[in-house]
């Protein structure tokens, strides 16, 4: 299949595209200022190339949203509105220490692994493909930071510390990453997009085992109630400015 059956599934489709670009688009950013300031020089340039891979991913699914609805991924990026981006309320967050920029990439990874995984199965052959040549890159994402996760969870006791620190964090978060926008279960009965419920599920019971394994202690299981897309933190303002600055002013600017 490589078209939608209707305006409205295409709508929806399209929403959700807008979601996972930007989550990428963000945690780029986020990522990205780790440059020159990673704890060794062989992670400076290694945290550097997934924030690169990020912006690209990013920019596949802008590119695909182009190809159904015709918006411009330049004017997405650089002339929304902070109010206007989707992204997870987990990626727009301060990058923190060393410890919880590699949990929240840890968490997101393994999150990601699943979902193109599924995305790989979408009657949509531009998404299904799309997940297949992104899901390559994001493998060695998750290699790497599953390594960190290891490697500071079982280390001294004062990065465990810094680790179950910030898993204490970004846990109250979490919820947001599959929860599902209105109408999206008709994506699903389409088969078009995954059921983020059941990929939740599935998220939740590997990052319990293996959070376990490296030492730090899982949350409970209590769920708090997942914010909207379109609510954020007061964090993603001053992010957005500083990423728009040059493009605001050289409004023919390309990125």
């Amino acid at each position: 299949m490589t078209s939608l059956p209707d305006e409205q599934t295409t709508q929806l489709v399209a929403g959700r595209l807008l979601e996972m670009a930007d989550d990428e688009l963000i945690l780029s950013h986020r990522n990205s200022e780790w440059t020159g300031h990673a704890p060794i020089l062989e992670e400076d340039i290694a945290f550097a190339n997934i924030a690169q891979d990020e912006m690209g991913h990013a920019l596949i699914w802008y590119e695909l949203l182009r190809s159904l609805t015709g918006r411009d991924p330049d004017r997405l990026v650089f002339f929304r509105e902070p109010c206007e981006y989707r992204n997870l309320q987990m990626v727009e967050l301060p990058k923190g220490d060393w410890a919880f920029t590699v949990l929240r990439q840890y968490l997101f990874d393994t999150w990601e692994a699943g979902h193109l995984e599924a995305l790989e199965q979408s009657r949509f052959t531009p998404v299904a493909e799309a997940a297949q040549k992104i899901g390559k890159e994001e493998r060695y994402h998750l290699r790497h930071t599953a390594a960190w996760l290891c490697r500071l969870g079982r280390g001294t006791e004062e990065s465990n510390s810094r680790m179950q620190a910030a898993l204490d964090q970004l846990w109250p978060f979490h919820s947001q990453i599959w929860a599902a926008p209105p109408d999206y279960e008709r994506l699903v009965t389409e088969s078009l997009m995954p059921d983020l419920a059941r990929l939740g599920s599935l998220w939740e019971d590997r990052v319990r085992t293996e959070l376990s394994e490296a030492g730090l202690t899982p949350p409970g299981f209590g769920q708090p109630s997942a914010p909207l897309r379109d609510e954020h933190t007061e964090h993603l303002q001053p992010l957005i400015e500083e990423m728009q600055q040059v493009a605001r002013l050289e409004t023919e600017a390309g990125w």
